[in-house]
């Protein structure tokens, strides 16, 4: 970050020089005053235009800088803002604190939102249906067009900038403990380690220093998806849900012709071949972190426990229907068919 920032009382040569060494890379330079306060941008246009208006190359930066610039808050960054820079075509905004200093940068082409949620994959299952290939290695860690599976969830949650991501283990722990020894998409993964089986959620508690008042997102870490996370959060925060869940349209044709009784065996209607349309669970959820707690710890438990407990207690569950890619990979067909789609859409994971 170091490399972009700029004293505004330094020379135009001076920042030429460092805007040369930032050849191949984001060629802005972010200028702060001498109490380390944000006052302007900088860029190699900038100078020029700077130049031929009068100035001189001993000329200060503060004289030649953009003073209107978009900055984000570093606790509430803003999505229009972010929103406002792509359209603008800037590729790196400033988090600013309280005292307007620069607390980091954001990649718009690496970043597109920064939602304030941790996140948890589970990734603790045998995957017994894709044996033999997950007799020896646990199916996350299985590649498709040469990457491992969870590492394109990782990737997805980097590009909504989700950096605080706990993967759960189990079956074939040291392995995943061992591919998370090194960054993915430049994010330290965190790992925790059932000692027995404790479904499809019960491991959630494991993640320990949740912020009470926050919110996580937990998904399945065998999925390949194009979900807009960055969507599905306004949607929680629109309909302040306690548990919002990720869905996919699910179609159900009879090949019969269906009758229509009532309690005393009449037939009242016949329908040819109908076709029910539903909502199915697609493994994706944000769940407030006070309704997490609820969990009971060192117990079996499941999504679905947690969903019926909340929705008896009277807290607003809804869901959010994914429109783009959803692929569970739970079969040696679901697998191909990955790695066929994988072909097509390198992209998958940002789906900028």
């Amino acid at each position: 970050m170091d490399k972009h920032i700029i004293n505004d009382h330094c020379t135009l040569i001076e920042a030429l020089d460092q805007l040369n060494r930032l050849s191949g890379q984001v060629m802005t330079l972010f200028a702060v005053n001498q109490r380390g306060e944000m006052t302007g941008t900088l860029t190699d246009g900038d100078v020029r235009r700077a130049l031929l208006a009068g100035l001189t190359l001993q000329s200060l930066v503060s004289e030649a800088m953009h003073r209107s610039f978009l900055a984000l808050d570093h606790k509430e960054p803003s999505a229009e803002t972010m929103k406002e820079a792509q359209r603008r075509g800037v590729r790196l905004l400033p988090r600013l604190d309280s005292d307007k200093r620069i607390v980091g940068l954001v990649d718009l082409n690496h970043t597109r939102a920064l939602l304030p949620l941790t996140a948890i994959l589970m990734a603790g299952g045998k995957g017994e249906r894709l044996r033999p290939m997950t007799l020896t290695r646990p199916k996350p860690l299985l590649e498709i067009d040469g990457k491992a599976i969870i590492d394109y969830n990782v990737e997805l949650l980097a590009a909504v900038g989700i950096d605080d991501i706990t993967v759960t283990t189990r079956y074939l722990a040291d392995q995943i403990k061992e591919h998370f020894s090194r960054p993915v998409a430049g994010v330290n993964v965190k790992c925790v380690e059932e000692t027995e089986p404790l479904g499809t959620i019960g491991a959630a508690q494991l993640v320990e220093e949740r912020n009470p008042e926050g919110a996580t997102l937990i998904m399945n870490s065998d999925l390949l998806t194009t979900i807009r996370l960055e969507e599905m959060w306004e949607r929680h925060k629109e309909t302040k849900a306690a548990i919002t869940i990720a869905a996919i349209p699910y179609v159900v044709s009879v090949p019969y012709a269906i009758l229509g009784v009532d309690d005393m065996g009449a037939v009242g209607s016949i329908e040819e071949k109908p076709t029910y349309s539903h909502y199915a669970n697609a493994g994706i959820y944000i769940i407030n972190n006070d309704v997490l707690e609820r969990i009971p710890r060192n117990e079996r438990y499941d999504a679905t426990d947690l969903v019926e407990q909340a929705i008896a207690d009277g807290e607003r569950v809804t869901y959010y229907p994914i429109s783009g890619t959803w692929i569970d990979i739970g079969s040696p067909t679901d697998f191909r068919q990955a790695q066929e789609l994988m072909k097509h859409h390198r992209d998958l994971p940002t789906n900028n």
